[in-house]
């Protein structure tokens, strides 16, 4: 795989490489982030200096189905001692899955100086990097953030209606399956937590995982995403997109690659998703 520099993105300074990673782990303007899926694969090694940031019990309200407030991104923040100014590196298992999560979470409280490691857990395991178990202390801070600002890039339902109404376009990236109406959650997973399967009328498929390569993780060169979403889509870089799967995990994925590195400039995520949509009276649901 080519390098990220020689990739053609158009912010190619929101990813480091694994190497970047290891020369830069211990500065002191550095954090390190691990947000996985599993949450017992932190404590069963990490990158040495990397603090864990679960995606349920950090980045979520423990009442209502909605992300932290203010109040607890700062508490969160200063726990695991940053300031605005630090640079934040987020990695994770499942190709980064839940690390665009938590740096799409990050982003809402305009941590912008936010970078992902790319290849995530997966290419440093491969490369035989050094992992531990030992879980760094560092010293807290007092962390000042803004209002959590939901406009730009985040979508509500009332949202997506109207943009589906207006036949603006919508990006489902679950599992063909999900799509199809076949299933209501990945194949491999407990089918619950939805009434009703399919897909928002005139969404077009395009599953998350398309973005990365297999083998080791990484994103694919911004030509290849062109040809998945440009050329095989029709999407192009001026349209107002919004992307979901199933409960906005998945299609943060797919707004980081549309909008970091791709360059698309009105992209958001529709993080109520599908356990919403296919639970809500009088919405359309498309099959197929």
């Amino acid at each position: 795989m080519s390098g990220i520099a020689d990739r053609g993105y158009a912010h190619p300074d929101v990813l480091v490489s694994t190497d970047w990673v290891a020369a830069h782990k211990d500065d002191t303007n550095v954090r390190i982030v691990e947000s996985n899926e599993d949450q017992l694969l932190y404590p069963s090694g990490h990158i040495p200096g990397a603090v864990q940031v679960d995606w349920a019990a950090d980045l979520n309200d423990q009442l209502r189905r909605d992300y932290l407030d203010r109040a607890g991104f700062e508490r969160l923040a200063s726990r695991i001692g940053i300031t605005p100014e630090t640079t934040v590196v987020f990695y994770g298992d499942k190709n980064n899955w839940w690390a665009t999560y938590a740096f799409w979470v990050f982003q809402l409280f305009g941590h912008t100086n936010a970078k992902v490691m790319d290849g995530g857990r997966l290419k440093w395991e491969k490369e035989g990097r050094e992992m531990t178990r030992e879980v760094p202390s560092y010293a807290a801070t007092t962390y000042t953030a803004p209002e959590r600002d939901d406009k730009k890039i985040r979508a509500f339902r009332d949202q997506v209606l109207a943009h589906q109404a207006a036949g603006k376009p919508l990006v489902d990236v679950r599992s063909p399956a999900e799509y199809s109406g076949e299933k209501t959650h990945m194949p491999e997973y407990p089918q619950e937590g939805v009434l009703r399967g399919g897909h928002i009328p005139g969404a077009k498929s395009v599953p998350w995982a398309r973005a990365a390569n297999p083998e080791d993780g990484t994103f694919k060169s911004a030509e290849e995403l062109r040809a998945i979403y440009e050329q095989e889509q029709g999407l192009k870089s001026g349209d107002d997109i919004i992307a979901y799967c199933r409960i906005g995990e998945r299609s943060s994925h797919t707004w980081f690659v549309l909008t970091h590195l791709l360059g698309y400039p009105s992209v958001r995520n529709y993080d109520g998703s599908w356990t919403e949509w296919g639970n809500s009276v009088g919405v359309p649901i498309e099959r197929s």
